[in-house]
């Protein structure tokens, strides 16, 4: 392999890379989402498209497996605020408990909600806005995580696109 085989396809993702950050940074976002600042997501959801197998139906996979994380966060704070007014310090575990089982369920009912990877990171994804975000609601984390996860695929899937090109281009 030679010198420019072997750096082409790092620049490539630096460039993507870059421009996730570029796009972060300026108020592009900022007007559909609560702000800048949650680049990292979609940096997440871009490891999670190659982990779907660097596939347009990966991407969907990882996109519905992200909203189903969101979803599944909102139940468990809903279900766990309720629950920890009875049961104290076991309300969340205990909620947990009941709204986890039937989400990880969907693993194993067909290929369109079951890359559980992509559920708990947007899961996590979440519970970290929610936690860390003044002012935020279940609304606003759900489509900041939605948009930011958007993009991250979109880094995914230029990232494979660019690449096969350019391996075209080398083995002509």
């Amino acid at each position: 392999m030679t010198k420019k085989e072997y750096i082409v396809g790092p620049i490539i993702v630096a460039v993507i890379a870059m421009a996730v950050q570029v796009i972060d940074q300026t108020s592009i976002l900022n007007i559909l989402a609560i702000g800048a600042g949650f680049g990292w997501v979609s940096f997440q959801a871009w490891a999670c498209y190659f982990l779907a197998g660097c596939t347009p139906k990966g991407g969907i996979r990882t996109f519905n497996s992200y909203l189903l994380g969101c979803i599944a966060s909102i139940a468990i704070m809903i279900l766990g605020g309720t629950l920890s007014q009875v049961l104290g310090f076991f309300g969340f575990p205990i909620a947990i408990l009941i709204c986890v089982v039937p989400v990880i369920c969907l693993e194993k009912s067909g290929e369109w909600f079951d890359f559980v990877p992509a559920l708990f990171i947007g899961a996590g994804a979440f519970f970290g806005f929610m936690s860390y975000v003044p002012g935020a609601t279940y609304v606003n984390a759900t489509v900041t995580i939605m948009i930011y996860c958007l993009l991250g695929l979109l880094a995914g899937y230029f990232t494979i696109l660019f690449r096969t090109k350019y391996e075209m281009i080398l083995n002509k």
